[in-house]
């Protein structure tokens, strides 16, 4: 055969070529070259057929230069970039995904629009940064057992409103969301009412995963001093729940990329439903609570549901409020953020120097009690007495001498 140009080829071509070359100089057999090429010798046959025929070319793939069966359609492209850009160009290119199956009946993978909008410089790749290795932990089996609570602060609704808080609570063995709830800061009273819609839908699980956060744990000096619980950890306590206060974030990475799911997917979804307030905010996350589980949810290891209904020991009547202890004074009275509350009760002697627990939510007392028993209270109001009218003498004089009246009959002056 004549020396000719040896168009460009994968390594995988070339090396077959020299194997060919062999058979031509009749250095090996066709059944050796087939067992060195790892082909059948069917193939080998055909391969040397070729290389017979056109030479070097002949082991080239005829699919280079080809138009891929699986590549997709201009148009398609061209039409799915057009309402990223109009509609989803600060969207993540999964939910972009899922925005373009759901609602454009357009169906692309997940790399192919990531691809599509780096190109187009709407998404950055992320750099690949040296990641700390920690131990996995392996979920636990049933649902109930351990859930890993959070709260995310962000720009929720945008410029429509002002930086607030979102609870969180996720399930260990099955990823769920528990629970959603908008308020305006990580406070005791706003966890406790959390932990009380927790219970009312789902019941007690066995444990909760926090961070430190002063609501859930207190600091060295008030252990020392001999205070050890948080409000928040009394009520678990009672309740019988276990608090496990994770060392890093890492440790409850569940609730963690939980967060950054929802920063990227809700924000759209309350964007695209015009919501703008906490309140309306809230009337919404059941129903964006149920299709996340739907589609992010796994099945736990057992069916079994850890959750514990409550018991009728538990007094939830005052559990999820706020509690301090003051003691009474001589007049029954104590004093509660700037202001004096005065006990009503008759058996004074009884209740002096004694402790009573005062219950409130959202900054109004609910309720008063001395060991377990209610007790009835008003503020009290200082009564302010009237400034003393300044009068000059000659009218006081004169004032004085009208006021004079006669003295009566029986008067010793009249005698």
């Amino acid at each position: 055969m004549g020396m000719e140009m040896e168009p460009k080829m994968t390594l995988k071509e070339a090396e077959r070529l020299a194997v060919v070359r062999l058979v031509e100089h009749k250095e090996i057999t066709l059944m050796k070259a087939a067992e060195e090429m790892a082909l059948s010798y069917k193939q080998a046959k055909r391969i040397w057929k070729r290389y017979k025929q056109e030479g070097s070319i002949g082991l080239i793939s005829k699919k280079r230069g080809r138009r891929g069966n699986r590549q997709l359609p201009e148009e398609s492209i061209k039409k799915a970039l057009k309402i990223i850009k109009e509609k989803y160009a600060d969207y993540g290119p999964t939910l972009v995904k899922e925005k373009l199956a759901d609602k454009h009946c357009l169906m692309f993978c997940k790399e192919t629009i990531r691809q599509l909008m780096i190109a187009e410089g709407l998404w950055k790749a992320k750099k690949v940064k040296e990641k700390k290795v920690y131990a996995r932990r392996t979920r636990r089996s049933r649902l109930g057992e351990l859930i890993q609570i959070d709260g995310s602060y962000e720009y929720w609704f945008e410029d429509r409103g002002e930086k607030c808080c979102l609870l969180v609570s996720v399930d260990d063995a099955t990823s769920s969301l528990m629970g959603l709830r908008f308020c305006k800061a990580e406070t005791t009273q706003d966890y406790l009412w959390f932990l009380k819609m927790y219970i009312e839908r789902h019941g007690r699980p066995m444990a909760f995963y926090s961070d430190k956060h002063s609501v859930f744990r207190k600091s060295n000096k008030h252990t020392l001093e001999g205070d050890f619980y948080t409000r928040f950890h009394e009520v678990l306590k009672e309740l019988d729940i276990e608090l496990i206060c994770a060392h890093s974030p890492q440790a409850k990475g569940r609730v963690e990329r939980a967060n950054g799911t929802l920063q990227d997917r809700l924000i759209k979804e309350l964007r695209e439903r015009k919501i703008s307030t906490m309140e309306e905010g809230n009337h919404y996350l059941e129903e964006f609570r149920i299709a996340y589980n739907k589609r992010f949810a796994v099945e736990p290891a057992k069916r079994e549901n850890a959750h514990r209904q409550l018991q009728g020991s538990h007094k939830i009547e005052h559990l999820f409020m706020l509690k301090e202890e003051r003691t009474l004074s001589k007049d029954l009275s104590f004093g509660y953020k700037k202001e004096i509350y005065q006990v009503d009760s008759k058996y004074k002697h009884r209740l002096y120097g004694k402790k009573v627990h005062i219950y409130e939510c959202y900054g109004e007392i609910k309720m008063v009690l001395q060991d377990g028993k209610k007790l009835s209270y008003h503020k009290w109001k200082e009564k302010v007495s009237e400034p003393t009218e300044i009068v000059e003498v000659k009218e006081l004089e004169v004032r004085w001498s009208a006021a004079k009246g006669k003295p009566a009959m029986k008067h010793p002056w009249r005698r």
